[in-house]
């Protein structure tokens, strides 16, 4: 046996994961000792499973999936719940909500609409870059709304490379011009997410913690309600801000368009697949809002591709082969961690140690309230993916002594504010695999971008929502 090829092997591993395991260690170390006051045994057990999670997503330190499965059976091993108590928790609606959407956006991006929807939007915007990236924006937000950031981006950036490389082989030639198309997807698709329960797995984790902590379930077209005009006021504010940041060398795309109306005409009609594609789509959207608050956005979404597999859209083989599980999993055990620190009382240990920290100020001053619940979640979303930062942070922020409701939604949405990194948000990490944008693209951009959406943020909740509560 080769023990200087083992021993190698051993440190290089020890080398990989040794923010995990140095997390692992303290807080091991951090079990012999008492929890602190005012927090129960449990409570303290959840914080530092809370700890390494929180550790090794920012290090990316063992892939999500493997996070999944750690935080599942550290909550037996460490005598947060039994086995059963622990398997009840983690299957719920938001991750039935989760399963059903991801099997929906592959029966849709196997169905092929990128061009046909490109031209569509060409249709409505002209040929000027401004307006095209303004339709960008607007299609990217509007959809995503409804069916998720991730399907959208994945359906809207061959859409945006059909344009470009009709214009040229070389896109570096037209470097703003590329970076200002990619980017009217990524944070159209973002900004655009929270605008209905069913535009990302945020927005039903949140639900479920509402019913947690003792509201009412929001429905579909209550959520509409208090989140859209977020989605509406940013928009043309994000398109004004993209043209003056990457300022497009060419103003008008009409050589390209020319082009893809050649390739649209050559594919030919909507086939009946397409047809009823968008058929089921609709059933399901309509499920939603009518039926969402008696049988839950999952069971919807399940619904949804169970009939897109009888009907012969795709077939199971496709799904279960392009599905990425790990996401599921982790989604899951994102949900589970969350409902345990309210349980256990660490999301309001959590919150009393920061409103300690400030004092009086966030209890006299809403707006002082309303920021630092914004901030926050910004942070840990441009740390984790939105559904684990809201699965983290909603359990602290809830318990800031002010209206739930109100509350929930600042922490769902400032969630979506996921602008300054390419791995942030799934949008992001999608167009940024196009090898086309630079990583700094992002900080250049997302500066700007993120101010506006603070501000947006904050004057729809002082203004707006006090007139609809």
């Amino acid at each position: 046996m080769n023990f200087s090829g083992v021993i190698r092997s051993i440190l290089l591993w020890v080398f990989q994961k040794r923010w995990f395991l140095i997390s692992l260690v303290i807080a091991c170390v951090a079990l012999l000792f008492d929890s602190p006051e005012s927090l129960s045994a449990n409570g303290y057990r959840v914080l530092l499973i809370a700890f390494i999670v929180i550790v090794s997503i920012v290090t990316e330190a063992i892939t999500l999936p493997a996070l999944a499965l750690f935080i599942i059976f550290s909550m037996v091993v460490l005598g947060i719940g039994s086995s059963e108590e622990i398997a009840h928790a983690y299957m719920n609606d938001a991750v039935f909500f989760i399963m059903g959407s991801l099997m929906i956006a592959v029966a849709l991006t196997s169905q092929g609409f990128d061009s046909r929807l490109a031209l569509a939007i060409l249709w409505l915007t002209g040929g000027k870059t401004r307006t095209i990236s303004l339709g960008f924006v607007t299609v990217s937000a509007l959809l995503s709304a409804f069916l998720g950031e991730h399907t959208v981006a994945a359906l809207m950036l061959p859409t945006c490379l059909i344009l470009i490389r009709n214009l040229t082989d070389d896109p570096a030639e037209n470097s703003k011009l590329t970076a200002l198309l990619l980017f009217s997807i990524a944070y159209g698709s973002t900004i655009g997410s929270v605008g209905t329960p069913s535009g990302g797995a945020r927005n039903p984790i949140m639900i479920n913690y509402w019913i947690e902590f003792g509201l009412d379930r929001v429905g579909y077209l209550e959520w509409m309600k208090w989140a859209f005009p977020v989605v509406l006021i940013q928009i043309p504010l994000l398109a004004w801000i993209l043209n003056r940041v990457f300022t497009p060398e060419l103003k008008q795309l009409d050589s390209s368009i020319r082009k893809l109306k050649i390739q649209v005409r050559r594919r030919g009609d909507i086939s009946g697949k397409e047809t009823l594609t968008l058929l089921v789509l609709g059933i399901v959207f309509l499920g939603w809002i009518l039926f969402s608050e008696e049988f839950g956005l999952g069971m919807i979404a399940i619904f949804g591709a169970f009939l897109y597999v009888i009907f012969g859209v795709v077939e199971w083989e496709e799904i279960s082969r392009k599905l990425n599980w790990g996401v599921i999993l982790m989604f899951g055990s994102a949900i589970l961690l969350g409902i345990q620190m309210k349980e256990a009382g660490t999301g309001e240990w959590i919150a009393n140690q920061i409103l300690g920290v400030t004092g009086n100020f966030m209890e006299q001053f809403q707006l002082a309230r309303y920021g630092m619940v914004i901030v926050m979640t910004t942070v840990f979303a441009n740390m984790m993916s939105a559904s684990a930062t809201v699965a983290v942070v909603a359990p602290v922020t809830l318990n800031f002594g002010a209206d739930q409701l109100v509350i929930g939604f600042l922490t769902a949405i400032s969630s979506s504010f996921a602008f300054f990194t390419a791995v942030a948000a799934p949008a992001c990490m999608i167009v940024y695999s196009s090898g086309y944008l630079r990583a700094k693209d992002f900080i250049k951009a997302g500066v700007f971008v993120g101010v506006m959406s603070f501000v947006v943020l904050l004057f729809v909740a002082m203004i707006y929502w006090p007139m609809i509560a």
